[in-house]
């Protein structure tokens, strides 16, 4: 098992009300040339959990910095329209990314929890992590 360090929360930035899967998001990957979906969870708007990528394996989520970390993602992050980028988690999504962070937290004492935005010039996940979870 990799040593996780690490749990960086993204979103898929799609318009917002609109879902999507992780088979989607694995044939998105797959065309930016990725070996399949890079994140290791996904939080859909019903606000269930779906893995991705193994946790065995090591993520493709955030460049230079997937090594010892665990990729979470929820839908949406996006307007409407696509055109800007908004914290768009239903009610259902925020309780349920809350517990899976609680839970990695659990399995993985001593990592920390980050936005994907502060590695990177992306508004994504459209909140701040570090005081909502």
């Amino acid at each position: 098992m990799r040593k996780i360090n690490e749990i960086k929360v993204h979103c898929t930035a799609t318009p917002e009300g609109k879902d999507f899967s992780v088979a989607d998001i694995d044939r998105w990957h797959r065309a930016r040339g990725f070996d399949g979906i890079g994140y290791h969870y996904v939080v859909c708007r019903d606000g269930s959990v779906h893995k991705g990528r193994d946790v065995a394996k090591r993520g493709a989520h955030c460049k230079g910095y997937n090594a010892g970390s665990i990729g979470v993602c929820y839908v949406g992050g996006m307007t409407a329209d696509g055109k800007t980028p908004k914290d768009t988690r239903t009610e259902a999504q925020r309780a349920a990314l809350r517990a899976l962070v609680e839970w990695l937290r659990r399995e993985h004492p001593g990592a920390s929890v980050h936005g994907h935005n502060e590695y990177s010039s992306k508004a994504c996940p459209c909140f701040n992590v570090q005081t909502e979870l």
